[in-house]
């Protein structure tokens, strides 16, 4: 990979996986799944529908407009998942909640790593793609 991007191509990278982050983690996650995947026992499938919506709007992201970048669907699911478990492991094995400090830290640093993947794969298309 080269030293440099485009910074046109990052930006409009950077622009449509925060685009699609949103959608994923605020508008079509549903309170089953958000609530769910940090429960001690029963997170599996709640988190499975979580990352799953993440693998098929990127997947379908990457169809539309970079199609050879398919695969970036399933890293995004897999890096997502590794994620929200890790935050939902300390969720209930510290039965963390959201009236402690420490909630609002796990969910900045949840949201700071998603962010930190959608800007590694920006940089990765804007240099590839």
């Amino acid at each position: 990979m080269s030293s440099s991007v485009a910074v046109g191509a990052l930006v409009w990278w950077i622009v449509l996986l925060t685009i699609k982050h949103v959608a994923a983690d605020f508008l079509l996650q549903n309170s089953w799944m958000a609530l769910g995947k940090d429960r001690k026992t029963g997170w599996a499938l709640p988190l499975l529908a979580h990352t799953s919506v993440h693998l098929v709007l990127t997947t379908g992201l990457m169809l539309a407009t970079a199609p050879r970048f398919w695969f970036l669907g399933l890293i995004d699911f897999a890096i997502h998942w590794l994620i929200d478990r890790a935050k939902g492991f300390c969720v209930a094995t510290f039965d963390v909640r959201y009236e402690n400090a420490a909630f609002w830290w796990l969910i900045g640093t949840d949201q700071g790593l998603h962010h930190l993947t959608g800007f590694a794969l920006a940089i990765y298309l804007a240099a590839y793609a």
